[in-house]
Formats: C-alpha cells, structure tokens, sequence
C-alpha cells in the first residue's frame, strides 16, 4: 500500500514537472497597440519592436487602436491569440483604467507608451510602468531653437505671431507646446503674439485647416513661428503659411519627433518653413519598451515605473550628425 502511493505521487510529480515544463516553454507573444498606426512615428516604433521581436525570440502583434472600443476588443483580440502582455499608446489616456482592467482581466503585462495614462482622478496610472518623454521639457527645447533662430535672422520679436497649434486634450500635446511658447516669451515674444489653432485631430491636415483660420484671423502678423504636439502637426502650419505666400523667408516651423515627415523635408533641395525637430527616439520607445516586457514576461524583472528619453534639435544643417547620435 505505502508502496504504490508513493508511485502516485512520484507520477504526479513528474506530470506536474511535465507542465510547468510545456508552460515555460510556451511562446511569448506581445501585443504593441498604437493610436494612430498610420503615423510616421508609430510605423518606426513598430519597426523597432519588430527588431526587438527578433533579437529576442517572441512573437509581435501590431493593432491600430484609432478609439477606445477598439482599443478594448484589441486586448481581447491579443488574449485570444495567448498574448502575454502588451505595449500600448491610448487613443484617450483618460481610457487608464479601462486598460489596466482588460489587462488584469486577461492576466497580461502592461506598459504605456508616449502618453502616459490616467487614472479616474486625471493622475498618471502610477501601477502602469511607463516610457515617454518630459513634454514641457522638449517644447522647451523646441522653443528655444526658435529664439535662436528668430535672433539669427535679426526678426523684431515684438513683430512675430506664435502659432501654437493647439490639441490640449492630450495633456503631453499641451505640455510641449506650452513648454515652447514659454521659452519663447522668455525670448522676448509678447504672450499678445501667441495665436492658438485648435486641431481636431494631431495629424497634418487637421493642422493645415487650423492654421488657415488663425492666419485668416491674424493678419497683422508677417512673420510667424510654429509649434505643435508632432511634426506632422508643424508641417500643416508650415503648409498653409506657405498657401499664403510665406515662405522659409517668413515662418519657422520646428516640430518633434525626427520622424520621416521632417527628414523628407530636409531632403529638398530648397529649405521651408519647416526648419527643425526636436528628434526622438522610436528606437528606444519601440525596442525598449517591447523589449522589456518580454523580460517581465519571462524573468519576472519589472521596468522602471517612469522613464523619461531626451531629444535633441535636428535641422537640415546637422540631420546625419544627429541621426547617428540617435541611432537612426
């Protein structure tokens, strides 16, 4: 008797080794969910993932998420496949609960990216580990190689208007650009020149019809500057300035984010408006982030709760300098 329960239990132990086993071994999926997947920045973030994908051995899942019901049938979407986390940037940061609720419900990982979530009080999601950047500290950056520009071409800053198009829902869109116009009334800028243009969405042709009715409006101004969430935002108020005549000669447009709109335009051969970005890093967001999670899949090594990337100022003069020193 003693003799053939000791048999059951070994068997039980070795069918229980036998599972963790397969369990271990299962594959590692991760989700990487974007709110706008047709964006420059989100493709090369995905690109970086991709590669961190293949260093790493697991499997990626790339989903548009353009609204919050997607967003939540795209979690579900990855628990069906076995996902075992995913990195993610809300259509809405106000969604974070939501997130961290379809995560638990599906015992997946999670970790924010570019915008940090909120929780129901409007704080950042502080159980969420998050990559992004300092807004208020690169529209800073952005602002002052608007000054320098503006001093460099001895314009009267008294006599520039300061196009700030404006998505102030996203509270990283309003950091940066108030982060810009705060450096650049430090510079001398009157707060009268700040002219806000309103977006209805953070791409280009939204920007281009914003920027059109604050130029409409605000005629009295020749020289402008532009500052925005994104480059592809600067790049409509660059657009439209140029629909009415003004040129590289009459609008500086510095935008962030180093992403292929911006390098296009520094591949004319003539130079617009559009005459810097304050580059960031997808490969960091994208790799890293991706990355990471795998490591907390696997290794159980939870990242940092915040961590904060740096940009730096790219023009057409110092793009190849810059994108090395980024590792573009």
């Amino acid at each position: 008797m003693h003799t053939r329960t000791f048999a059951k239990l070994a068997a039980a132990a070795l069918l229980t080794c036998a599972f963790g086993a397969a369990h271990a071994a299962d594959p590692v999926k991760i989700g990487f969910l974007v709110k706008q997947a047709e964006e420059p920045w989100f493709q090369d973030e995905w690109r970086f993932a991709e590669q961190a994908a293949k260093d790493k051995g697991f499997t990626l899942i790339k989903i548009g998420i353009p609204n919050g019901e997607k967003m939540i049938a795209a979690i579900d979407n990855l628990a069906a496949q076995k996902a075992q986390g995913f990195v993610i940037c809300a259509p809405d940061v106000k969604l974070g609960k939501a997130v961290e609720r379809a995560a638990a419900r599906n015992n997946m990982k999670v970790i924010s990216v570019d915008d940090r979530l909120l929780d129901g009080a409007g704080k950042p999601l502080a159980s969420v580990p998050h990559m992004g950047i300092s807004g208020y500290e690169i529209g800073k950056q952005v602002g002052a190689g608007l000054a320098a520009e503006i001093r460099a071409r001895g314009w009267n800053p008294a006599e520039v208007g300061i196009l700030r198009v404006s998505y102030d829902q996203l509270p990283t869109a309003r950091e940066r650009t108030m982060g810009a116009v705060d450096a650049l009334k430090a510079a001398g800028i009157p707060a009268a020149n700040v002219v806000d243009a309103p977006q209805s969405k953070t791409d280009t042709e939204s920007a281009f019809n914003a920027a059109n009715i604050a130029y409409t409006k605000q005629q009295r101004f020749k020289k402008w500057v532009a500052v925005a969430l994104n480059d592809e935002s600067v790049m409509g108020a660059v657009r439209a300035a140029e629909g009415r005549g003004m040129r590289a000669d009459a609008m500086i447009g510095i935008g962030i984010g180093g992403s292929k709109t911006a390098q296009n335009e520094f591949a004319k051969p003539q130079a617009t408006g559009f005459f810097g970005t304050v580059m960031i890093s997808p490969k960091r967001h994208g790799y890293e982030t991706a990355a990471n999670l795998y490591d907390w899949i696997v290794s159980n090594r939870q990242p940092a709760a915040e961590t904060l990337t740096a940009g730096m100022l790219m023009t057409r003069a110092n793009a190849a300098k810059v994108r090395a020193e980024m590792g573009q």
